[in-house]
C-alpha cells in the first residue's frame, strides 16, 4: 500500500514539474514585488478585476432587462414561451460554471479561461445584436440567431462566473484575509452597480430610439456587447500585475475517481474482521495520497453545506419575475434592488459587522447566511400580504358559463335596466353614469340568448343579445330617431399589462371622428356610436388629443390615464368650447402604490447581502487551493437549481400568487433550520493545513525572500511618488 501511495505522489509531483509555470521542488519561484495600493495590503490588480466585473455585469443584465420585450414583442412569442426560455436561459448560465471550472482549475488556469470565453461571450453578443435586425432574414432566421447567440452567453457568462471571483481571491496573501472578505464585497457591489445602471439605460436604447422602424432592439443588444468588449480589454490590461495559479491538472476528474474508489473499495471490505476507519474517505488511502483525501473531504464538507441553498435562490431570484409581475400590477415602477446592495454592502461592512463584534457576538459566516434566508423568507411573507392587498382590484378570472356585463346610459334620461330570469339583476342609471362594478351572469351554456328589458320615461323597451361564456362586456343604451336602441360591445378582459392605460372611444355624432394620440397614434371611429379598438398608450395626462370631425377640428381633455386602468370615452354633440367628452372607468387603476413592495425590497436585499456576499467568500476561503473554480461552480450551481425549482412549482402546483409566495417563504424557513443544524455541527477548516510540512518550509523560506526584496525596493523608491 505504501509504494502505490509513493507512485500516486511521483505521478503527481511529475505532473506538477512539467508545466512550465510550476519550478522544480526546492527552488523559488522568480521573485516579483506585487504591486499594491500604496499604505494597504490591497493588490493593484484587483481594481482591472474589479472594473472588469462592472463591465460584464452590465453587459449581461443590461441584456436581460430587455429580453423577455424581445421575445413577447419582437419574436412574437406568447407569455408562457417567452417566460419558459427567459428562465431556461438563465438556469443554464448557472450550469455552465461546472465547465468554466473544469477548464480553470484542470486546464488552461483561470486567467485564460476568462479570456477565452470572454471572447466567446463577445461573439454571443454579436450575433445576439444581429439577430435582431427586422430586415435580416424571416422568423426562422430571427429565432435561430437569438437562440445560438443566448446559448454563447450563456456559456461566456456562466464559464467566467466561478474563475473571475476565485481569480481575485487568488491576488491576495494568505495573512490578509480580511483584506479579502473586503474585496468580495466591493466585487459584489461592482455587480450590482453594473445592474443598477443597465437596467435604466437599455430598456431607454429600446424604447426611445428608433430604427428600423420600431423599437431598436439591435442598439438594446449591441450596447451589452461593447461593454463586454471593454471588460475583456480592461482585464486583459492588468495583465502584467496578476498573480497567476497554475491549473492543477485533471482536478474534476481526479476527485472522481478518489470519490469512486473509496466507494467501491468500502464496498468489497465490508468483513467485520477489517479495522473500521475514521471517514468513508479513507478506504482511498490504498490508491491516493493522504493530501489529495484530505482535500476531497474539505471540497465533500463544504459542497455538502451548500445542498439547502438553492431555495434561497429560489425566491431571491423572483424579482426578476414575480415581483415584477406584481410591481406591474401597481401605479409605479423602479429597480430598488441593485439601489439597495450599493446602500448595504458599505453599511453591513463599516457598520453592523463591526458593530456586531464590539459586543462580542460570534457571528460566523454561516450564521450570516442563516440570518439572510430568515430576511428572504420575511421579504416573501411581506410580498404574499401586498399581493392581498392588489387582488382586491383586479378583474375576475373567468370561468365557463360565467360572462361579466356593465351599462353605459348614454341617453339623456335615466333608465332602468334588468334581465328576464335574472331577478337580481335591475339597475337604475343616471345619464352617462360611470358604472361601480360589473355584474356577473351565470349562464345555462357556453352562449345564451338574453332578453334585456328597459324603462325609459315612461315607455319600456325590450332588446335580444346573444351573451358568450369567459367575456366581459358593456350594453350601451342610446337614443335614435326618437327611440331607444341598445348595443352590446366586448370590453377588455384582463388589465393593461406593464403598468399601460388603455382607452377607447364611443362616436355619438352624425360623422365620422379621427383621433391623434401620442406618437402620432390614429383611431379613426365610425360615425353613429360606433365603438373604436381600445389603445394602450403610457400613464399620463391627455389634456391636447386631437380630433377631427370633417372639417372641424378640436382638442379633447381626457385627463389622467392612470397605472392598469382601462376607460371608455364618449364623444358628444358639438358645443360653443367644442366637443364634449364624457369619461368611464371600465377597470380600475392600479390602487396600490409601488412604494409598498419597498419593505420586501428592503428584507431581501439585506438577505442577499448577508447570505449572497458571505457565502461567496466562505466557500473560497474553504475550498483547498488546487480546488477553488470547482467550488466556486458549485456554489453557482445553486442558483441553477434555485431556478429549477422556481419552475417545478408553477408549473406543477398552479396556485394563488399570494399562496405561492406564502409557500416559498414556508419552504425557506424549514431550509433555514436544517441549514442551521447543519452549520452547527460544521467545523472550518484552513486550506494551508492541508499543505505537507515540507512545501510550507518552501513556501515560507521563498515568501520571506520576496518580502526583503520589497521592503528594501520601497524604501528605496518610496511611496507615492
Amino acid at each position: 500500500m505504501a509504494e502505490m501511495v509513493e507512485e500516486e505522489r511521483g505521478a503527481r509531483q511529475e505532473r506538477e514539474n512539467s508545466r512550465g509555470d510550476n519550478p522544480p521542488k526546492g527552488i523559488c519561484p522568480p521573485m516579483k514585488k506585487s504591486s499594491k495600493v500604496c499604505g494597504t495590503n490591497y493588490p493593484l490588480s484587483i481594481a482591472f478585476i474589479v472594473v472588469n466585473e462592472f463591465c460584464e455585469r452590465f453587459s449581461y443584465y443590461g441584456m436581460k432587462a430587455v429580453l423577455t420585450l424581445y421575445f413577447l414583442y419582437f419574436l412574437h412569442w406568447d407569455e408562457n414561451t417567452s417566460t419558459s426560455v427567459y428562465h431556461a436561459f438563465s438556469s443554464l448560465c448557472y450550469f455552465t460554471p461546472v465547465l468554466g471550472a473544469y477548464m480553470a482549475d484542470s486546464w488552461l488556469g483561470k486567467y485564460k479561461t476568462i479570456i477565452y470565453l470572454s471572447i466567446v461571450y463577445v461573439v454571443g453578443h454579436l450575433i445576439k445584436s444581429v439577430g435582431a435586425i427586422p430586415n435580416l432574414g424571416n422568423q426562422v432566421v430571427h429565432v435561430v440567431l437569438s437562440m445560438t447567440g443566448l446559448t454563447l452567453i450563456a456559456l461566456g457568462t456562466g464559464g467566467i462566473k466561478p474563475c473571475v471571483a476565485a481569480f481575485g481571491g487568488d491576488q491576495f496573501e494568505e495573512e490578509h484575509g480580511q483584506e479579502r472578505s473586503k474585496f468580495f464585497s466591493v466585487f459584489y457591489l461592482s455587480i450590482n452597480a453594473g445592474s443598477l445602471i443597465s437596467t435604466f439605460i437599455t430598456p431607454v436604447l429600446r424604447g426611445d430610439v428608433e430604427c428600423f422602424g420600431g423599437d431598436c432592439y439591435a442598439l438594446a443588444f449591441g450596447v451589452p456587447a461593447a461593454l463586454m468588449v471593454i471588460a475583456l480589454i480592461v482585464f486583459i490590461a492588468g495583465n502584467g500585475m496578476y498573480k497567476k495559479t497554475p491549473p492543477q491538472g485533471n482536478v474534476l476528474l481526479e476527485v472522481w475517481n478518489c470519490i469512486w474508489f473509496a466507494l467501491t473499495n468500502r464496498i468489497k471490505n465490508r468483513s467485520r474482521h477489517i479495522p473500521k476507519r475514521n471517514h468513508w474517505l479513507d478506504w482511498a488511502s490504498e490508491k491516493y495520497s493522504s493530501q489529495l483525501i484530505a482535500e476531497v473531504k474539505m471540497l465533500t464538507r463544504v459542497l455538502f453545506l451548500f445542498i439547502p441553498l438553492p431555495m434561497f435562490w429560489a425566491l431571491f431570484d423572483q424579482q426578476g419575475s414575480r415581483w415584477t409581475v406584481q410591481a406591474t400590477k401597481m401605479n409605479a415602477d423602479f429597480f430598488l434592488n441593485p439601489l439597495l446592495i450599493l446602500v448595504f454592502i458599505p453599511v453591513f461592512d463599516f457598520g453592523l459587522y463591526p458593530l456586531i463584534d464590539l459586543c462580542k457576538f460570534n457571528f460566523t459566516p454561516i450564521k450570516k447566511m442563516a440570518t439572510g434566508m430568515i430576511l428572504a423568507a420575511l421579504a416573501f411573507a411581506v410580498a404574499a400580504i401586498v399581493e392581498l392587498k392588489i387582488e382586491e382590484n383586479v378583474m375576475p378570472v373567468l370561468v365557463p358559463k360565467e360572462s361579466y356585463i356593465q351599462v353605459l346610459n348614454l341617453a339623456d334620461g335615466d333608465i332602468e335596466v334588468s334581465i328576464q330570469d335574472y331577478e337580481q339583476f335591475r339597475h337604475p342609471i343616471k345619464p352617462f353614469q360611470d358604472p361601480d362594478e360589473y355584474s356577473r351572469l351565470i349562464l345555462s351554456s357556453n352562449q345564451q340568448n338574453l332578453r334585456f328589458q328597459i324603462q325609459f320615461q315612461g315607455s319600456s323597451f325590450t332588446f335580444n343579445h346573444i351573451i358568450q361564456e369567459k367575456t366581459v362586456n358593456s350594453l350601451i343604451v342610446y337614443q335614435t330617431e326618437g327611440s331607444l336602441a341598445s348595443r352590446l360591445i366586448k370590453d377588455m378582459e384582463q388589465k393593461p399589462t406593464e403598468g399601460m392605460s388603455a382607452v377607447r372611444f364611443i362616436n355619438t355624432l352624425e360623422l365620422d371622428a379621427n383621433i391623434t394620440l401620442r406618437n402620432e397614434e390614429f383611431v379613426s371611429i365610425n360615425k353613429s356610436y360606433g365603438v373604436s379598438r381600445y389603445s394602450i398608450l403610457a400613464r399620463g395626462r391627455y389634456n391636447n388629443v386631437k380630433c377631427q370631425v370633417g372639417a372641424e377640428e378640436s382638442i379633447l381633455h381626457l385627463g389622467l390615464l392612470d397605472f392598469g386602468a382601462a376607460y371608455t370615452v364618449v364623444i358628444t354633440n358639438t358645443s360653443v368650447k367644442g366637443f364634449q367628452t364624457s369619461k368611464t372607468e371600465d377597470i380600475a387603476a392600479n390602487n396600490v402604490h409601488i412604494s409598498w413592495q419597498t419593505p420586501q425590497y428592503l428584507l431581501i436585499s439585506a438577505g442577499e447581502v448577508m447570505f449572497s456576499i458571505t457565502g461567496l467568500a466562505f466557500s473560497y476561503s474553504q475550498s483547498p487551493a488546487s480546488m477553488k473554480s470547482v467550488v466556486q461552480a458549485g456554489w453557482l450551481l445553486t442558483v441553477a437549481f434555485g431556478n429549477a425549482i422556481v419552475l417545478i412549482v408553477a408549473q406543477a402546483a398552479p396556485l394563488e400568487q399570494w399562496v405561492e409566495f406564502i409557500l416559498f417563504a414556508a419552504l425557506l424557513f424549514i431550509v433555514f433550520v436544517i441549514f442551521s443544524i447543519m452549520g452547527y455541527f460544521y467545523i472550518s477548516v484552513d486550506p494551508e493545513e492541508l499543505i505537507p510540512k515540507e512545501e510550507k518550509e518552501e513556501l515560507s523560506s521563498c515568501k520571506d525572500m520576496i518580502d526583503l526584496v520589497i521592503k528594501n525596493t520601497e524604501v528605496e523608491n518610496g511611496c507615492g511618488h
